[in-house]
């Protein structure tokens, strides 16, 4: 069957998905994706028609395909909680509190937001850049340095250098006078 895909057979591959269908979603729930089974299921089909090269003769498709829905479920999975992390700093910075908790902790969080956004405006452009890269866009060293087209030695050095004056500013302390203390 997998021959006759390859050749250009796309009603043979329909009856693949047909015959294998029900059995990626039980694995994509499995997974964890719950919900989204049916999308990750789709995705998992469409990845695995555009890879048949790849699928070894002789060998069986159902494992083969279920591994690939596993893996797209995983990368879901991933992806949803790195847009929730970030969503969660972003409201976080932008005034928006993560939840609707006791008035005190809001009015805590409210305040402590207010410091360090406070903080971050009174950080030098590049500092600033880089410390949104990193923890607001939640960026490594590599993509932050292609994003801001500088070597990744510069996003680390300008970094700690932010997040010394972020330390600074946050403790009450001009930057100039923690670093005479630090011997720096």
């Amino acid at each position: 069957m997998i021959e006759r895909v390859r050749g250009g057979d796309t009603d043979t591959y329909a009856v693949l998905v047909r015959r294998y269908a029900a059995d990626a979603r039980r694995a994509a729930v499995v997974a964890g994706v719950g919900a989204d089974a049916e999308d990750i299921t789709q995705a998992a089909f469409v990845k695995a028609y555009q890879n048949l090269t790849r699928f070894r003769d002789g060998a069986a498709f159902r494992p083969w395909l279920l591994r690939i829905v596993v893996n797209e479920a995983r990368n879901a999975i991933r992806a949803d909680r790195r847009r929730r992390a970030a969503a969660e700093r972003l409201a976080w910075l932008g005034g928006v509190p993560a939840d609707d908790g006791d008035p005190a902790d809001v009015a805590v969080h409210d305040d402590t937001r207010s410091v360090l956004r406070a903080a971050l405006r009174e950080l030098p452009e590049t500092q600033r850049q880089v410390v949104v890269c990193r923890y607001i866009l939640d960026l490594d060293e590599q993509e932050s340095a292609t994003v801001l087209g500088w070597p990744r030695g510069t996003v680390k050095s300008r970094l700690h250098r932010a997040l010394r004056q972020l330390r600074a500013r946050l403790d009450g302390e001009e930057p100039a006078e923690r670093e005479a203390e630090h011997g720096r």
